[in-house]
């Protein structure tokens, strides 16, 4: 019997590693890779909801043509899970996302595109006039001098609850709203 873990092995003497066939990898070889769907989308032949996170065994290659700045950018090919159809989408190193190619459409989220938008209004509006700097500052601090006096407020009822009885203060806050009306 042999011995399990060996660790040499046996070389005939007229052996010629030259003689072995190497192997050559294109540069357009595609990789199996496992990778969970980066964003929900549906399939365009069936109709099948792909969900955010759900795991495939995809193929992934390197886009020739396309780069940004340095960054290579990589194709991924997938299959619907009701009708195998393919899916392929790519990285999108610029937005930091991912592009559906063929096969899919990718799910609208609206709460990220509006997001974004009121962002930058709200950038473009303030840098637009120096006028509507000063009043969303002067417009801050008043929020935040009434916070303030709420909480002074709130500690002053809290400070008279310890020394009262709980009856006390249901009256001054009645007191206090009445007057607020």
């Amino acid at each position: 019997m042999s011995e399990r873990k060996v660790l040499n092995k046996y070389y005939p003497p007229d052996f010629d590693p030259a003689k072995i066939p190497r192997l050559r990898l294109g540069k357009s070889r595609q990789i199996k890779v496992r990778l969970v769907a980066p964003f929900a989308m549906r399939c365009a032949t069936c109709g099948q909801w792909i969900g955010k996170g759900t795991k495939f065994n995809a193929r992934k290659e390197l886009v020739p043509s396309e780069s940004f700045h340095s960054i290579p950018i990589y194709r991924f090919y997938i299959r619907c899970q009701r009708c195998a159809a393919e899916i392929t989408f790519k990285t999108d190193p610029e937005n930091n996302n991912y592009v559906a190619e063929h096969g899919a459409q990718r799910n609208f989220e609206p709460w990220r595109e509006q997001h974004e938008l009121n962002e930058e209004d709200k950038k473009e509006e303030e840098e637009s006039s120096e006028m509507q700097k000063l009043e969303s500052r002067t417009e801050q601090s008043r929020r935040e001098m009434e916070v303030m006096d709420a909480l002074d407020e709130v500690r002053v009822l809290n400070a008279r609850g310890e020394r009262m009885g709980e009856d006390a203060v249901r009256v001054v806050r009645e007191k206090k709203e009445r007057e607020k009306r």
